[in-house]
C-alpha cells in the first residue's frame, strides 16, 4: 500500500505538536527561575495564548461564518474552557513551581488512565483487559519515573504531587469533553472560545497580582507569555487539528505521547535535570501503556 506524502506531513505535524507541549514545561520552569511568580506567568500565558488564537480565527473567516449561538453550546464551551483548559494551566503551573519539569510531566501523563476510567463510567462498563494492562503499566511507570523506590517519601513535596494529579484530572476532563461539545464548530474557533472563557476566570483569580511592577517588567512578562502561549496553546492546536485528520486518531494518540520524552529531554538540555536509568524505564512503561490501550481499542473496532 502506497502511503501519500500527506500522511507523512501529518505525522510530522502531530509529533511537532507533541514536541511543543513537551518543550513548554522546561521553558515555564525557566521563567520561574527568573523570579517571576506563578500569578504573573499564568495570566500572561493564558491571555496571550487566547489573543494569538483569536488572531488565527480572524485570519480564517470561514471558521466563524456558520455558528450556532445557542446558550447550550456556549455554556458547554465555557465549562470545558474553565474546568478543562484553564484549570489544567493553573494546576500544572503550580506543579512546576514545586517539582522538577520531568516529574511534573509524568504526573500530568496520568491523564491516560484517568481518561480510560471516565470513558468507562460514561459507558457504564468495566475497562477491558487491555485497558487494565495499560493502567497497571502507567502506574508502575510512574513509580519508576518519579524515583519513588529510591527517594525518601518524607522529602517529597506532596502539595506539588497533588497539583500534578489534579492537573491530570482536569486535562482528562478537557479531552473527555472537547470532542463532544459544539461538534459543528471550527476547532480553532472552538479553542479560542474555550481559552477566552478560561482566561477570564484566571484574570479574576490572579489579575491583581499579575500586573505589579514597572513597564519594563510587563514587557518581559509579555515575552514569556508569548513563548508559553505559542508553545502551549497555539502551535499544538494548529498542528494537531491539521495533522490528526491525515493520520487518524489512533496513531495520533501514540504519536502525541512523544510529548513525554520530549519534555524529559528538554528538561535535561535546558535545566540540566538528570535522566536516570529507572526514570527512562518508567517513561517507556507509560508509553507502552498508551500503545497497549490503543491496540485494545483497535481490536474492539475491528470486532465491531
Amino acid at each position: 500500500m502506497k502511503i501519500s506524502s500527506g500522511y507523512w506531513t501529518g505525522v510530522v505535524m502531530v509529533v511537532t505538536a507533541a514536541a511543543c507541549y513537551g518543550i513548554m514545561s522546561p521553558v515555564l520552569k525557566l521563567a520561574y527561575e527568573h523570579a517571576y511568580t506563578f500569578q504573573q506567568i499564568t495570566v500572561h500565558q493564558a491571555g496571550i495564548g487566547a489573543a494569538l488564537l483569536w488572531i488565527l480565527v480572524l485570519l480564517r473567516p470561514n471558521s466563524w461564518n456558520k455558528l450556532e449561538f445557542g446558550l447550550r453550546h456556549w455554556a458547554a464551551l465555557a465549562f470545558t474552557g474553565i474546568f478543562g483548559l484553564s484549570m489544567t494551566t493553573v494546576l500544572y503551573n503550580q506543579t512546576l513551581e514545586r517539582l522538577d519539569a520531568s516529574f511534573s510531566i509524568v504526573l500530568l501523563f496520568q491523564f491516560m488512565w484517568i481518561t480510560i476510567l471516565l470513558e468507562s463510567l460514561r459507558n457504564r462498563k468495566w475497562p477491558t483487559k487491555w485497558q487494565w494492562a495499560a493502567i497497571v503499566m502507567a502506574m508502575a511507570g510512574t513509580v519508576l519515573a518519579a524515583g519513588l523506590l529510591q527517594n525518601n517519601l518524607r522529602d517529597m513535596d506532596w502539595a506539588g504531587v497533588g497539583y500534578g494529579l489534579a492537573s491530570a484530572f482536569s486535562y482528562s476532563l478537557f479531552l473527555f469533553l472537547a470532542g463532544r461539545v459544539a461538534p459543528g464548530y471550527d476547532p480553532v474557533f472552538k479553542s479560542a472560545l474555550m481559552m477566552s472563557f478560561g482566561f477570564i476566570v484566571i484574570l479574576i483569580m490572579y489579575g491583581s497580582a499579575a500586573f505589579q511592577g514597572g513597564a519594563g517588567l510587563q514587557w518581559e512578562l509579555m515575552g514569556w507569555g508569548f513563548a508559553l502561549g505559542l508553545l502551549g496553546q497555539v502551535m499544538p492546536t494548529v498542528f494537531f487539528n491539521a495533522g490528526i485528520p491525515r493520520v487518524g486518531s489512533g496513531l495520533a494518540s501514540m504519536l502525541g505521547a512523544t510529548e513525554l520524552p520530549f519534555a524529559v529531554i528538554s528538561a535535561w538540555l535546558i535545566l540540566g535535570e538528570p535522566i536516570t536509568l529507572t526514570g527512562t524505564g518508567g517513561i517507556l512503561l507509560i508509553l507502552g501503556g498508551i500503545v497497549v490501550a490503543e491496540y485494545g481499542a483497535r481490536l474492539r473496532r475491528q470486532a465491531a
